[in-house]
Order: structure tokens, then C-alpha cells, then sequence
């Protein structure tokens, strides 16, 4: 009964580490947001346009 109950903790263990760990598989430079440059309402009054 104990090895069933530390085989079944150790198994528990492994499948939340691998939950936890994940996995990126996308490359960062491949972003849709262009994070170098400002969105066009930033710097502004809000209610002036342009």
C-alpha cells in the first residue's frame, strides 16, 4: 500500500511539474505588436484630435 501511495505522489509530482514548466514554442521576434514604436493615441490630449 505505501509503494501504490509514493508511486502514485511521484507520479502526481511529475505530471504538475511538467503542467508548470509549458512550453513556447513561438519565436519572440515573430510578435504581432509592434512594441517598438508608440500606438498612434499615445502622447496625445484625450478629446483633441488630431
Amino acid at each position: 500500500m505505501k509503494r501504490r501511495c509514493t508511486a502514485l505522489a511521484l507520479l502526481l509530482l511529475f505530471s504538475g511539474g511538467l503542467f508548470l514548466a509549458g512550453c513556447a514554442t513561438r519565436n519572440p521576434e515573430e510578435s504581432t505588436i509592434p512594441w517598438s514604436r508608440p500606438a498612434d493615441w499615445e502622447g496625445q490630449v484625450p478629446g483633441m484630435g488630431r
